[in-house]
């Protein structure tokens, strides 16, 4: 470990530990060297998709409904994966081979196997501690807060605070705690029509879908603002302004914060605008009410590292969470929001291997070319829209869109029924590409793809499966099929 990944400017001993005497001895050195290449050759198997091997179907099958029964319910994919990948190409045990282009909801920013999160894993495995928590912390987890600090105030924030979880639902509930400690006694929250910010006992309330809380208790009460309606934004502004005037008008001082999704993900990937954040955000702060921007899945999919950075809104930021592409999870906070001791404390942060991971990701977001007009992921989201308007030109009908923003792409098929936005899905699987739902009257498929690592090519074959998928629908529901 060198002086720069302390970011101390000098060594806390004179000499070596023995931690980087034995991470630096040359056998570790070329074990590691060894078992990248060894990776590096059985990737080279994976350049296409592929059909599941019939002789393995069986023993798949059995697997599939032991899980489903252990864990009380169908997987929503009868996807076990074998734990190999190519980036944008995941091996499941069947021995298919598909196109991931919803990577966990998000979660798998640099596809499957890619070369630098196995090497930061296998990093991670020669580490003390598995799991890094409230007591113990190795120095990677000050490293990553650092860059996530960093990242943040680079257009002029003031997060300067941040605390590591390790799911985005906890990052979120760390927010709120943070957020009505500061405005005890306010116990209101307001948040947007078709938000979705987590299902914990009390996320499932912010979050608007009913169905999310179906028998569960309430346990925070929520005023709904709608969000802004690209087709309208004066007016949709003006009225989302004249609610959230009406709401805190209706319950004076008992709202603590506002959640802002910045992006509808779940809702359909419905992007903002400047304007309208900022006229809701500059009410809320001439209110005293504090300003939470939930990035789970933002994060890293827009012009720039943080969303509110793509829309301009540094200044009016108080607490911001972010997760999913990141690996581990964390809650970024201004000086104000410092809670007192005891409100957030966790026994597990994150696993060692996930922490090495986001570093690793991290890093690569920062000195790679991904962010700003001409960024990859601007790239990325046009490649994707010219691929979908060519299908919908070709095929008037077939497809809608796209809509989103950066690499979060969202698209109608038909008629936008969730039934069958849900055949194309299922049928889209099994033809080596996997894509998941999003939005509701009319549904949309979406894609999170690999934004780290995802060439041109791999968006070119997934979109031919996907236009020849369509035409085999079409052909079964034709008179005569």
């Amino acid at each position: 470990m060198n002086a720069d990944e302390l970011g101390t400017g000098q060594r806390w001993v004179s000499e070596p530990t023995l931690a980087e005497r034995f991470l630096g001895d040359p056998r570790v050195r070329q074990a590691r060297s060894q078992l990248l290449s060894v990776l590096a050759e059985y990737q080279a198997g994976l350049t296409s998709v592929r059909q599941a091997d019939p002789a393995l179907r069986a023993d798949y099958e059995q697997l599939l409904d032991q899980f489903s029964e252990l864990r009380g319910g169908a997987l929503y994919y009868p996807y076990l994966g074998s734990g190999l990948g190519n980036v944008a190409l995941v091996e499941l045990a069947d021995g298919s081979v598909k196109y991931d282009l919803i990577g966990g909801i998000g979660v798998h920013g640099l596809g499957h196997s890619h070369p630098e999160l196995v090497a930061a894993s296998l990093d991670a495995a020669l580490r003390d501690l598995v799991m890094q928590g409230n007591l113990q912390q190795n120095v990677e987890s000050v490293q990553v807060s650092r860059l996530l600090v960093e990242m943040a105030c680079q257009q002029g924030a003031k997060l300067v605070h941040c605390f590591l979880s390790t799911s985005g639902a906890m990052a979120n509930e760390n927010a709120l705690k943070m957020v009505f400690q500061k405005h005890y006694p306010a116990d209101r929250l307001l948040a947007f029509e078709g938000c979705f910010m987590g299902r914990t006992l009390a996320l499932a309330q912010v979050t608007d879908r009913a169905a999310y809380r179906e028998g569960l208790p309430q346990t925070l009460a929520v005023d709904y603002v709608p969000f802004f309606k690209a087709q309208s934004p004066q007016a949709s502004t003006e009225q989302a302004l004249a609610t959230l005037r009406r709401h805190l008008g209706r319950y004076p001082g008992q709202h603590a914060a506002m959640c802002f999704e910045l992006v509808q993900g779940e809702g359909g990937y419905y992007p903002g605008d400047r304007p309208f954040f900022v006229a809701l955000m500059r009410e809320l702060k001439r209110r005293g009410v504090a300003v939470v921007v939930d990035e789970v899945q933002t994060f890293g999919r827009t012009s720039q590292p943080f969303a509110f950075q793509h829309f301009g809104l540094d200044e009016y930021v108080d607490v911001v969470t972010v997760g999913k592409l990141t690996q581990l999870c964390a809650t970024l906070f201004t000086e104000e929001y410092r809670p007192r001791p005891g409100l957030i404390s966790q026994t597990f942060t994150a696993a060692t291997a996930s922490i090495f991971a986001a570093r690793a990701i991290l890093t690569r977001l920062r000195r790679g070319d991904f962010f700003g007009p001409q960024g990859r992921v601007a790239q990325i989201h046009q490649r994707f829209v010219e691929r979908l308007e060519g299908i919908g030109q070709r095929h008037p009908g077939w497809v809608q869109g796209p809509y989103g923003i950066g690499a979060m792409i969202g698209f109608q098929v038909f008629d936008g029924s969730a039934e069958l936005t849900r055949r194309v899905l299922r049928e889209l699987f099994d033809a080596g590409v996997i894509a998941f739902q999003a939005g509701a009257n009319p549904a949309r498929v979406r894609f999170l793809p690999p934004v780290g690592a995802i060439r041109d090519k791999d968006i070119d074959a997934a979109c031919d499966i996907l236009e020849q998928t369509l035409a085999r629908v079409v052909a079964a529901a034709s008179p005569g099929a």
